[in-house]
């Protein structure tokens, strides 16, 4: 609960300076904003951009596309990504192709494949699936291949002694050992593939959907820095409840379980 404290007093210091220097709050004193609101809105009209537009139903709206972007691509990228990294892990040749590749792709900017797509697959929504896959599958990859190499080979000889085969003992055995290092991949992986589709969103346009990044997109385009911000603000904050809802009790949980975590 302390923890709790500290974090949102330390957001609350935040929003009342950004007020104060904005010109939201007058009675510190200041004759005028620092900045321009063109420039730097207060959070006042923030805040009502945002309210405003979740009360119309803009914004939930276009959360609702990207979010269901997001998983399809994000799950795409999983089911080849941890199979890849199993078999990079496990074969030689695969390290040396594939697995090299991966940790190419992986320093590439998602942003980078948004023109091949563009060319490849059109102002369609392939287009924006393709860059989320190609931010999620490399990192998962890697944390597969990772992972599984840093599982202590006792695990796999006491399995091949009582005749678990090759395959059984990566499956049921490596790969589970593996988990916490893939879990930690899986959350990278979301973080990628959230930045990738929110760089596809702002360059491609697609009919089918008006996604969160377009809102990003058409702010710049009509200087609404209102609405720059407030979008800002709502990619900000479900990439934390993602990471605190759904990933971080996971890895405390599998840490725990396998006694890698910290009291």
């Amino acid at each position: 609960m302390q923890r709790v404290l500290i974090s949102v007093s330390f957001f609350i210091v935040i929003i009342l300076l950004w007020a104060a220097l904005t010109g939201d709050l007058a009675f510190i004193g200041l004759d005028e904003p620092l900045w321009s609101p063109y420039v730097m809105p207060p959070p006042s009209r923030v805040f009502y951009y945002l309210w405003d537009n979740t009360a119309n139903g803009k914004l939930p709206l276009s959360m609702l596309v990207t979010l269901r972007r997001l998983l399809i691509g994000y799950l795409i990228g999983l089911v080849l990504g941890v199979p890849l990294g199993m078999l990079a892990a496990r074969f030689r040749c695969v390290q040396d192709t594939l697995g090299h590749l991966a940790l190419s792709f992986q320093a590439l900017p998602s942003v980078c494949w948004v023109p091949l797509a563009c060319i490849w697959f059109g102002q369609t929504e392939s287009a924006l699936l393709f860059v989320v896959i190609m931010g999620t599958m490399w990192s998962v990859l890697l944390s597969t291949e990772n992972g599984i190499r840093n599982v202590p080979p006792i695990y796999a000889r006491a399995a091949r002694t009582m005749g678990s085969p090759p395959l059984h003992t990566l499956i049921f055995v490596t790969l589970p050992a593996s988990a916490p290092f893939v879990v930690s991949g899986m959350k990278q992986g979301w973080a990628f593939a959230w930045r990738s589709l929110m760089a596809a969103e702002i360059y491609v346009s697609v009919v089918s959907g008006f996604g969160i990044g377009q809102h990003l997109h058409y702010g710049r385009e009509l200087q609404r820095m209102d609405q720059v911000i407030g979008v800002m603000f709502i990619i900000i904050l479900v990439g934390l409840l993602a990471d605190k809802l759904l990933f971080s009790p996971v890895e405390r949980f599998l840490h725990r379980r396998w006694g890698t975590g910290r009291d």
